[in-house]
């Protein structure tokens, strides 16, 4: 995996006064600017993630937070601190909707989010992405005593499939598998509680999301993989988003995630958070987007 390199402007602050001049010379390389580095250097930064999704986002009964999205996201953050050459800032966490990521970024409300956000086109349009920082597949969570569902054609004999409001996964099995009921609940957190007391067969969504509630509830459920013609139903790829055109800032979380992987910090936090069975998630390429081409 080639590393991308990070361009820095190493920082002198000129000032003069009328008896002589004097030179002010910053400890480690200035980012200059009012982007993402720019927060780093200054010693706070505000990072949007999920705060109900277990595994991936969670905010804990403490307020403390955990999850792969939340670890990957310090991670890159005290990386590029360390890179170059300042201290770790303070991280403050802001909850990060779906449907309100693009708008809190554009606003300046956060510096970046690491909140399960697949990259796609139309969101590119919108904000910079780091990474992808994993590539997942979407999958399906069913109850662990329930052999009546291995493959994604086994839900096409009437079986109830939870859909969420607003989300699209169920929606596109449908759409393949006619013979599907669905069965709407607000959140996939409902959902869940609606598998385990019977009232549907099988919940889906990216796999990421199904592994971290089979942590949380373990014994209870199962994640079954889903393939169309041999391969992934669909890939999802986990990106870190950040202002648009901020590309010094892109270029230094992916390097700060090539560092990552290379000492093995990824499969480590991947595995505490999401189980030994979650090595079908994969890692990302950094700074290749070039699946956007055809999607």
């Amino acid at each position: 995996m080639s590393a991308k390199r990070t361009f820095t402007r190493i920082g002198a602050i000129l000032g003069a006064t009328a008896l002589a001049g004097v030179t002010l010379t910053a400890c480690g390389d200035s980012s200059g600017g009012d982007g993402f580095l720019a927060a780093i250097e200054n010693g706070s930064v505000n990072v949007g993630t999920k705060y109900d999704q277990p595994g991936l986002g969670l905010r804990n009964p403490d307020n403390s937070m955990s999850g792969l999205d939340v670890d990957v996201a310090e991670y890159v953050v005290n990386s590029i601190a360390d890179d170059k050459g300042w201290d770790h800032p303070t991280i403050e966490w802001r909850e990060s909707p779906s449907a309100q990521r693009e708008t809190l970024i554009q606003n300046g409300e956060v510096d970046i989010i690491a909140a399960t956000y697949s990259i796609n086109a139309g969101r590119s349009e919108s904000v910079n992405f780091g990474g992808p920082y994993l590539l997942t597949h979407q999958a399906l969570l069913v109850r662990q005593d329930d052999d009546r569902i291995e493959t994604l054609e086994d839900l096409d004999n009437g079986l109830i499939l939870c859909s969420v409001s607003g989300s699209t996964p169920a929606q596109k099995v449908k759409d393949v598998l006619p013979g599907v009921q669905l069965q709407e609940y607000d959140t996939y957190s409902s959902c869940v509680e609606a598998l385990s007391q019977g009232n549907v067969d099988a919940l889906t969504t990216d796999a990421t999301i199904l592994f971290g509630y089979s942590q949380q509830y373990e014994g209870d459920f199962r994640v079954v993989e889903m393939e169309k013609d041999g391969e992934p139903f669909t890939d999802e790829y986990y990106g870190i988003g950040l202002k648009k055109d901020d590309q010094e800032g892109t270029d230094a979380i992916n390097a700060a995630l090539e560092r990552m992987y290379a000492d093995g910090t990824f499969q480590r936090l991947l595995t505490e958070n999401l189980g030994e069975d979650s090595v079908v998630v994969e890692e990302g390429t950094p700074g290749d987007l070039s699946f956007l081409d055809a999607s």
